[in-house]
């Protein structure tokens, strides 16, 4: 990473000098949305004013993993290649379900902030996934985690009063089994949900961690246009008082 940018993350909003505290896992939601003309609109949605975290900021949804989020039951897993790589460098169990559990967290949190159902109809659905997906359940989509790609993962450095070991993964929009009509998910965690080109994204307020991913997935796209699972993955840390950036 160039030591610019390095400067810049170092002096995020949250910064400061807090005690070390364990960073939790977290997942967040890229749905991209290709037109006829090849261009890539991105949905994003701006966190509430008055959240202590991150107030106003322009966000992907996504969040904290739940306990639960592990025992969801779903219809198809990974792409294998993806499987193995948000497996690598688990500082804890490296069970499939906790692996899992990365992408239903973000699947989840994308219904409860952006009303957007990620998975796919089924009239034979389990009447019952898990505790957070009774919206999926009763609309008979099932939970199919195959289309998913993994684009990104970064850890909040120390010192911070919250941190998250965060994937960051995509998904094209064929993959919306369902929409909320109003457009916005039942948390009221996020206000203005747009979709976003990727130039009009980069005008808007935005972490710094989130101005990163966005230049990584621009870059991944002129390459990679259609994210093939096998694709290098970057991972951003903080290691020997530096900023890092290592590939999965």
């Amino acid at each position: 990473m160039t030591t610019g940018l390095a400067e810049k993350l170092a002096r995020d909003e949250q910064a400061g000098n807090h005690p070390y505290i364990r960073p939790k896992d977290a997942a967040t939601l890229l749905i991209l949305d290709r037109n006829d003309s090849g261009d890539v609109r991105i949905l994003m949605g701006r966190r509430h004013i008055r959240h202590t975290f991150m107030p106003g900021k322009f966000v992907f949804p996504g969040g904290r993993v739940d306990l639960g989020d592990s025992r969801i039951k779903v219809a198809q897993s990974y792409h294998p290649s993806v499987e193995e790589k948000l497996t690598k460098d688990l500082k804890s169990a490296k069970s499939s379900a906790r692996v899992r559990a990365f992408a239903l967290a973000a699947i989840r949190e994308t219904y409860e902030e952006a009303g957007v159902f990620i998975g796919r109809k089924e009239a034979d659905c389990p009447q019952k996934l898990g505790t957070g997906f009774e919206a999926f359940a009763e609309r008979s989509i099932a939970l199919d985690l195959s289309p998913l790609r993994f684009v990104a993962r970064a850890i909040t450095p120390p010192k911070r009063p919250r941190r998250f070991d965060a994937r960051f993964l995509a998904v094209w929009s064929d993959a919306i089994a369902e929409q909320l009509a109003d457009g916005h998910g039942p948390s009221g965690e996020l206000e203005e949900c747009a979709w976003l080109t990727l130039e009009e994204a980069r005008e808007k307020e935005l972490p710094m961690i989130t101005k990163t991913i966005l230049s990584d997935l621009e870059k991944r796209l002129e390459k990679d246009p259609d994210l093939t699972p096998e694709t290098p993955v970057p991972f951003y840390s903080f290691r020997n008082g530096d900023f890092v950036r290592d590939l999965l």
